[in-house]
């Protein structure tokens, strides 16, 4: 079944970009960068830092650094995570700190040269999964600069009780979604049909890219929406049409809205009350990666045979069930290092089969390690990846910078046909009182932060929310 996993995740993978980080830290001068990855470190005192966002790896990551630091080989590994790493390493790279290791990735960063080129790293290429080397690959340059160590997967997970109890089948269309929903709420009229953490940006982020872009994605191609998504292609996009994927979502989250269809803190909840309410029976689904496993599981270990997990249904007509397939953990090393030699070093151990296996089963999700056996998930997951990934197109991943990049272009136009003027105003002035920013609609918004507050703000506006009329 794990092999059978591992070939589908494969087969199923296109080209994507995704996030990681990096701290710094240097001491002693020794290699070149580019040195041979197989060519032992030099044995002088060295301090490398590995930078990293990824909370869910941290106490294992502590592990591993602690037992290769036990070597004694002359290189000494240190980990910094911040929870803000994207914006932390902006600091790094702007002041010449760069971290040697990182797990933040970001296409800006590609572009500027800030890391090192690993295409020629054959022994670590060649023990991954095929596909996993062109999801490395950047699409402007045809080359790699980071490794993923492992595949996930997004989508609505369930409560399989729930749904088993109702005679509830995955959506495969809106229609049979919103169906579904409308049955939960009358047979459970104390859970939440839906629960959405709206106090998380980045939650919010991935529905209009898992749902209204993930339209795109399957309609043009992986790669041909990447690129639309890099050079916010309005022609591919089309955000703008008042029939077209982000009116109907809109539309469509103000229904369920209305039809009380949603969680009713939706605008405060976060993903620590999305567990609590799921693995409490109060929440019947939620849309998340693969990475809430094992926050779910470390709740309620009991869990495991009532996690179901199904595509994204399809809003548009001539659209098809959808599901993100990506790779995850991705690890780069600063171009600027000196010590990219100990870097490799440091990546080679956390490579190894024994510690790949410790970290697949830890953060609950399949290794892109071909020769790694770990047992990382619940079977109930099993079945439902492999029915999503037999049915369900894949929707590649974007990170989230140029989601808004592109979306902020064009949110004017959105608002513009959600919601005519007179009610516009009075839906947008609270929520967008309350997160700081003039009552006011900028036509273009340039920076990330405010993007995503926007992005806020115009859910909380659409969702009509108690004192926002």
């Amino acid at each position: 079944m794990k092999k059978k996993i591992s070939l589908f995740l494969a087969a199923a993978m296109m080209l994507t970009l995704f996030a990681g980080c990096t701290p710094s830290a240097e001491t002693t001068p020794t290699p070149t960068p580019g040195a041979n990855p197989t060519q032992p470190a030099a044995q002088k005192d060295v301090d490398l830092v590995f930078f990293t966002g990824k909370v869910e790896t941290v106490d294992l990551l502590d592990e591993i650094i602690a037992d290769y630091n036990a070597q004694s080989n002359g290189i000494t590994v240190e980990q910094e995570y911040q929870n803000d790493a994207s914006n932390i390493i902006k600091i790094k790279f702007a002041s010449g700190e760069a971290p040697a290791v990182m797990t933040t990735y970001e296409q800006e960063y590609v572009n500027q040269g800030k890391y090192l080129d690993l295409s020629d790293w054959n022994e670590i290429w060649d023990r991954l999964i095929p596909s996993m080397r062109e999801n490395c690959t950047d699409v402007n340059s045809g080359k790699q600069y980071r490794i993923c160590t492992n595949m996930t997967m997004a989508g609505f997970w369930y409560n399989k009780e729930i749904f088993d109890e109702l005679g509830l089948k995955p959506a495969n269309t809106w229609e049979e979604f919103v169906a579904n929903l409308e049955a939960l709420k009358v047979a459970k009229p104390d859970v939440d049909p839906w629960f959405i953490f709206g106090n998380e940006a980045w939650h919010l982020g991935h529905l209009i890219e898992f749902i209204p872009h993930g339209y795109i994605k399957a309609k043009y191609g992986a790669t041909e929406a990447k690129v639309a998504m890099l050079n916010n292609d309005k022609s591919i996009l089309n955000f703008g049409d008042p029939n077209g994927a982000m009116a109907t979502f809109a539309a469509g989250l103000l229904e369920l809205q209305d039809k009380g269809l949603l969680n009713a803190d939706v605008l405060t909840a976060t993903s620590d009350n999305c567990v609590d309410a799921f693995v409490s029976g109060k929440a019947a689904m939620f849309s998340n990666g693969m990475w809430c496993l094992s926050g779910i599981l470390e709740k309620d270990p009991s869990m495991a045979d009532k996690i179901g997990f199904m595509p994204y249904p399809s809003m548009m007509a001539d659209g098809t069930p959808m599901v993100l397939v990506a790779e995850d953990s991705g690890y780069s090393i600063s171009a600027e290092t000196p010590y990219s030699a100990e870097a490799k070093d440091f990546l080679e151990y956390l490579f190894q089969a024994e510690n790949q296996k410790k970290y697949a089963e830890s953060l609950g999700s399949p290794s892109a390690f071909t020769d790694v056996d770990a047992d990382w998930p619940p079977a109930a997951v099993v079945e439902g990846v492999n029915s999503a990934i037999e049915s369900a197109a894949n929707i590649l991943d974007i990170p989230m910078k140029n989601l808004l990049d592109s979306l902020v272009m064009t949110l004017d136009e959105w608002f513009r046909i959600c919601w005519p003027e007179s009610t516009r105003q009075r839906n947008l002035r609270l929520p967008m009182k309350r997160l700081g920013m003039p009552v006011l609609r900028p036509k273009i918004i340039s920076t990330e932060s405010t993007a995503k507050r926007f992005i806020r703000a115009a859910t909380a506006a659409s969702f009509h929310q108690t004192g926002y009329e």
